[in-house]
């Protein structure tokens, strides 16, 4: 995995081998695979465009699996803020496509709750960077 770690924001970067549509994509294409509901893909530099605005491409798909964010939920209400979970992804001026998302070990940590949630929502990972490989 070539990224940038920036834990210490609670955000994970990785660099992805496609564009932003098709890593888009290919993150619908494997959580869908795994039963993971997607529940919006916006297109942030589609609706600038549409706004009359110029941004280089940029989308958000926001994505979960309740029986796993629900009991971080129940735990602690406020930890609906960063869920269902996100991912970004955005192409740099020089052409480099990044997916970032929010550390699973940040949010728990975030919200004070129990180490072991973070198993609940650390099932992306995998498909975040499996999605970003050639």
């Amino acid at each position: 995995m070539t990224g940038i770690d920036d834990t210490d924001r609670g955000i994970v970067r990785i660099a992805s081998h496609h564009t932003v549509a098709e890593t888009m994509d290919r993150i619908e294409s494997l959580l869908k695979q795994r039963g993971i509901l997607v529940f919006a893909r916006i297109d942030f530099s589609g609706d600038a465009a549409r706004a009359g605005l110029t941004m280089r491409p940029e989308q958000l798909l926001i994505f979960g699996n309740p029986k796993a964010g629900t009991p971080l939920m129940l735990a602690a209400p406020v930890a609906g803020l960063d869920l269902p979970l996100k991912a970004l992804v955005w192409q740099e001026t020089d052409d480099r496509v990044w997916i970032a998302y929010n550390d699973p070990h940040y949010v728990v940590r975030r919200h004070a709750l129990a180490a072991a949630l973070s198993a609940n929502l650390a099932a992306a990972v995998p498909i975040l960077e499996q999605a970003a490989q050639p």
